[in-house]
């Protein structure tokens, strides 16, 4: 009689246990349907285990974008966090703690790891359980839990970066579409002079900028800049740059005091944070001559008398300072046809598999071999001669050219 007592007693138990197993996984589950916050289910796995399961020491890491994090705990100091995460990478199935296990992972007794496609996402430390009575059960529910909570975060994380990638995606697009609105596509050309552009951003978004301004037949202006970052900021910050560019070219005679206005106008939206290296040439066809400032960029090449000179004179860059330390304008005359050569820094930072770059020699050499070329030609060649010389390999950054002849 009392076998049959003690039977239905343990009968009864199990009975409870899968019950209350049943009621919580029911509970857990329609927590994540109704989408509660990562902390609202932490806050369940803790007390599930520490009511329902009895257990007296719990920690829970979940990994984050970039870094482990203790996620729930039950009498744990934290301070022992990275220690237990450290110990606990190394295993990929439950485990039992042994004597043999680090001094820390003593204070538990059983490890459970979650992983995701071949990767760890958590890991849950129990420990002090205390009714043993069936506990391969309890561990097995414990596990069970652990799983689906910790997919549940994992799902929560990967949506959220999809979400956040999303409109990443969507910013950059914008930003493409509206730099390219305001690179010119046309350029004017006549029986004086050729000028032809290349434009290949990096990753879709770029901060290299040029522009072309005629001021009549004989006399007309060329703009080469590279603005400091990428995306989306250096979209807008080109459109502020380009706007103030336009405004300013036309009321000022002379390059030097335009420039300076234009280190002004720049400084004021970006107040250092960003800067932008550029270079300016006011070409004259009529009166044969060039006037330029370089202001810290890439210095353009200049093909003038069957030799190539670098256009170095000018200021150091635009918007790092409120007032530009030292500004000068220089003028070079044109005794026979010119090309001039305006590019930004992608073009020498290109390598080819062998790890050399295109230098500015090679830049150098390819001008005095296709000087007889017209400028469409010329940069034609080029891109065909950039694509020979990387092979396989990547255009490491933003490449912006303007090839100008001067006949």
């Amino acid at each position: 009689m009392k076998r049959e007592i003690d039977l239905l007693e343990k009968l009864e138990k199990e009975l409870s246990l899968k019950e209350l197993q049943i009621k919580s996984l029911l509970t857990i589950t329609q927590a994540i349907n109704d989408n509660v916050s990562a902390d609202g289910l932490f806050n369940m796995y803790r007390s599930f285990l520490s009511w329902e399961m009895g257990i007296e020491k719990m920690i829970l890491f979940i990994k984050g974008s970039d870094k482990w994090q203790n996620a729930s705990s039950i009498n744990v100091d934290k301070q022992r966090a990275k220690v237990l995460i450290d110990e606990c990478l190394s295993y990929k199935r439950l485990h039992t703690i042994k004597e043999t296990d680090h001094p820390e992972l003593k204070l538990f007794d059983i490890v459970i790891p979650v992983f995701h496609k071949n990767s760890p996402i958590a890991y849950a430390l129990i420990g002090g359980i205390k009714d043993k009575q069936d506990i391969y059960n309890k561990i097995q529910f414990i596990t069970t839990i652990t799983n689906i909570i910790a997919v549940a975060i994992e799902n929560k994380r990967l949506f959220k970066k999809q979400i956040r990638q999303e409109r990443i995606n969507k910013e950059l697009e914008l930003a493409k579409e509206f730099q390219e609105m305001l690179i010119p596509e046309n350029i004017p050309s006549s029986s004086k002079y050729e000028v032809d552009t290349i434009y290949m951003p990096h990753f879709n978004i770029g901060g290299d900028y040029l522009d072309f301004m005629q001021f009549s037949d004989d006399r007309f202006a060329l703009v080469i800049a590279d603005i400091s970052g990428k995306g989306v900021a250096a979209a807008l910050l080109m459109s502020n740059f380009q706007a103030m560019l336009q405004s300013l070219i036309f009321q000022y005679r002379d390059l030097e005091t335009f420039v300076f206005a234009l280190n002004q106008a720049v400084y004021r939206i970006t107040r250092s944070d960003k800067f932008i290296t550029f270079f300016i040439a006011e070409i004259d066809v009529k009166q044969r001559e060039i006037k330029y400032i370089n202001a810290g960029h890439y210095p353009p090449m200049l093909l003038n008398n069957g030799k190539v000179e670098l256009l170095e004179t000018g200021s150091t860059v635009i918007g790092a300072f409120e007032n530009l330390p030292f500004l000068q304008e220089s003028t070079v005359k044109i005794s026979e046809d010119a090309l001039l050569f305006c590019f930004t820094d992608g073009l020498v930072d290109l390598r080819n598999p062998e790890g050399e770059f295109y230098d500015e020699e090679m830049v150098k050499d390819f001008i005095l071999k296709n000087r007889n070329l017209s400028a469409s030609k010329f940069n034609k060649k080029l891109i065909k001669q950039l694509e020979e010389f990387k092979q396989t390999e990547e255009y490491v950054d933003d490449i912006a050219i303007l090839t100008t002849k001067i006949y």
